[in-house]
């Protein structure tokens, strides 16, 4: 038995069973079953799954610093697993695996380690509690069954709780009231990882699932550690121990906004997001020219916006490809050609205004199902293509795009192999050199990360890695040396490694009310180094038939985003894009004086907070509750009164107060009252 204790965590291993048999944190007995330390998945020559786990090894040897794991049931003897674990500045446990003599038949494609089975959160279980995960924006989870997951698998699916991906960073938390579990990769590399958890018989799997990037008959050793500490049960203190870390240990490109000389000056402002399709009104509509097209006939609306907010406005178009819309890789030249782009462009120019546009990221399109005259079939074969596509454990290229798969279907491009880089890099050149002011260029690619790949002839280990992180890196990199004056993006925010190539994107934080509570982890984490704008809000769970907009507008105003507008092509704003809702829509001479409250706030008060400040620790507010409905039928009761607290460069600190409501609000922080406007806000500095 090997007992280890660190600040209120205690738990003891039995090395012979292969398993942690008793788990205890502050005064809690946690532990919910034995459970394995370790599960490997090889992949034999033939790319199915082999698996194995620290309770079928037969051979176990314990050192001083070590667990060794060997003979496992149905592999190779020789076959040997390494455990180390050891306190760090005695407040952490440090886990290390390593798996050594992996025979030439197989490959090492991930380990799950350590593994840890703990309480069910539901609503019945009196000894649960929730889960903190960097998904999205962050999200709290109280109940385990309101939390679809799906397995990391190929091909890939962009609802995958991979990192970098939908998982902005590496790390998640299991929190009580008064005392919480801290899981932690403290990677450098940031490599591909799974942070995730599941339900296991009458318990949660924490899942911290490491990809290797291995070859076969390669072995494979953590040259990082996995953390376990403990956290007081809140969502801060837990991103307060990877905070820590990750200032330590910055990933390339990040630095602080103050510091970034290639940022334009508009970043540096409160610019309005206002988006639109300029064919049909929804995505899956018929493909013909709205009321929006020509691009100029938008020109009088976006005036109309700009002097009733007196915000800068950034045009952001949708469905403006020539190919067709969300049909990656190929989206030039744009619909109705380039001198009719140029002229929009141009026009908003001269008004200091802005023109963005989304793309698709990394699929490549066989056929589109929105536009069924665009079809590749051809030139895939005429161009060589599938060698540059993901290729499946059994190295084969086969369609992919589960993502979005009502819009187009295909393949999915490895953007590491030479092929496929040389598509993208295409596809993408007329656009580069357009003028364009902005492009979410990773549209469907979450996070900025890469598919699945397992190809064996690529430039890349047919495993996947942290390959796939370094990769991106240098990708985008060369992206932004192409186009020094265009600001790059992705869907759902760029995840930590890429914060310094993907300097905008859209941070959809309102999905997560379809499986918990949003909170503000990557604006916590993160906004010292990049900023993002609330996005489209295409999947908002919340009813139409009330009115949310503003206050989704306050929550991502509050948080230091940009604001976003979607424009209807049959007039006023839809309360989301994707809906077909067409009958209730937002208020739009309350939206728009709440924008322009809002830009004039930032302009003269709360700038040297919102932009590139530090967002700081918890404080104790009560202000009144709104109940917000959802399309499920079930409603979120949340404050009516938005508030953040920030530190600016100079170290001053204060709150932002931001009320939606058309009627003044009151609210109380740590026991001191203050009053809201309607439609306003308010800075109070403490």
């Amino acid at each position: 038995m090997l007992k280890l204790f660190v600040n209120s965590l205690e738990l003891t291993i039995d090395a012979q069973k292969g398993v942690i048999s008793s788990f205890k944190l502050g005064k809690r007995t946690i532990y919910n079953e034995s459970t394995p330390i370790f599960v490997i998945r090889f992949r034999d020559l033939n790319g199915d799954s082999v698996y194995t786990d620290s309770t079928k090894a037969h051979k176990v040897i314990t050192g001083e610093d070590y667990i060794e794991f060997g003979c496992f049931e149905g592999l190779d003897k020789d076959i040997i697993a390494r455990v180390r674990v050891s306190t760090l500045d005695m407040d952490f446990l440090a886990w290390y695996i390593s798996v050594e003599n992996v025979p030439s038949s197989y490959a090492v494609e991930w380990v799950e380690f350590p593994k840890a089975c703990l309480p069910s959160l539901v609503d019945n279980c009196e000894h649960g509690g929730k889960i903190l995960l960097p998904y999205r924006e962050g999200v709290l989870i109280s109940d385990e069954n309101k939390f679809t997951r799906y397995e990391p698998e190929y091909p890939s699916s962009g609802a995958h709780l991979t990192f970098p991906n939908t998982i902005c960073s590496q790390f998640m938390a299991y929190l009580f009231d008064e005392i919480g579990l801290y899981i932690g990769a403290h990677d450098p590399k940031r490599g591909l990882k799974c942070v995730d958890f599941y339900p296991q018989n009458d318990g949660i799997s924490m899942q911290m699932r490491l990809f290797s990037g291995c070859g076969y008959g390669e072995g494979y050793s953590m040259d990082f550690p996995v953390i376990w500490g403990v956290c007081r049960g809140n969502w801060r203190s837990a991103a307060d121990i990877y905070r820590t870390w990750f200032e330590k240990n910055l990933p390339p490109k990040a630095v602080s906004v103050f510091q970034n000389t290639s940022l334009p000056q508009w970043y540096k402002g409160s610019p309005l997001i206002v988006t639109y399709p300029v064919r049909g009104i929804h995505d899956m509509d018929t493909m013909e020219p709205n009321s929006l097209f020509p691009y100029t006939n938008a020109l009088p609306i976006i005036d109309e916006i700009k002097s009733k907010t007196k915000a800068q406005i950034m045009a952001l178009l949708m469905h403006w490809e020539g190919t067709a819309p969300w049909a990656p890789p190929y989206v030039w030249p744009p619909y109705g050609g380039e001198a009719l782009l140029n002229e929009f462009k141009d026009a908003l120019h001269k008004s200091d205004n802005l023109l963005g546009v989304y793309c698709s990221g990394f699929g490549y399109t066989l056929r589109s199902t929105i536009v069924e005259s665009y079809n590749c079939e051809e030139r895939i074969k005429q161009e060589n293509v599938l060698s540059g596509v993901c290729h499946s454990p059994q190295n084969k290229p086969e369609l992919g795009i589960t993502c979005c798969p009502y819009q187009r279907y295909g393949y999915d491009l490895c953007p590491t192999s030479q092929r496929g880089r040389e598509i993208l890099d295409g596809a993408y050149a007329p656009l580069f050199k357009s003028g364009v002011d902005y492009a979410q260029i990773l549209d469907q690619n979450h996070g900025g990360g890469q598919y699945l790949c397992y190809a064996r002839h690529h430039n890349h280990p047919p495993m996947p890695g942290e390959w796939m992180t370094s990769n991106m890196q240098k990708l985008l990199a060369s992206w932004q040396a192409k186009a020094p004056t265009m600001l790059f993006g992705c869907e759902t925010a760029a995840a930590e490694p890429f914060i310094g190539n993907l300097l905008l994107s859209d941070n959809r934080y309102e999905l997560n009310y379809r499986c918990g509570v949003p909170v503000p982890v990557y604006a916590y984490l993160y906004h010292e180094y990049v900023r993002n704008f609330m996005g489209n809000q295409v999947g908002c769970p919340f009813d139409t038939k009330v009115d949310t907009l503003r206050y989704r507008l306050a929550y991502s105003f509050s948080i230091g985003d940009l604001m976003t507008l979607t424009l209807s092509p049959l007039g006023g704003f839809m309360t989301h894009w994707g809906t077909g809702d067409f009958e209730n829509c937002p208020d739009t001479e309350l939206t728009l004086t709440f924008i322009k409250n809002m830009t004039k706030f930032y302009n003269s008060k709360s700038k040297k907070y919102l932009y590139g400040g530090r967002m700081s620790q918890n404080f104790q507010a009560e202000c009144e509750s709104v109940e917000i409905p959802k399309l499920n039928g079930d409603s979120c009761y949340l404050p009516r009164v938005l508030i953040s607290s920030w530190e600016e460069e100079q170290g001053k600190t204060a709150y932002v107060i931001v009320n939606p409501e058309n009627y003044a609000l009151s609210v109380k922080i740590e026991g001191q009252s203050y009053e809201c406007p309607a439609l306003d806000a308010i800075l109070v500095v403490k």
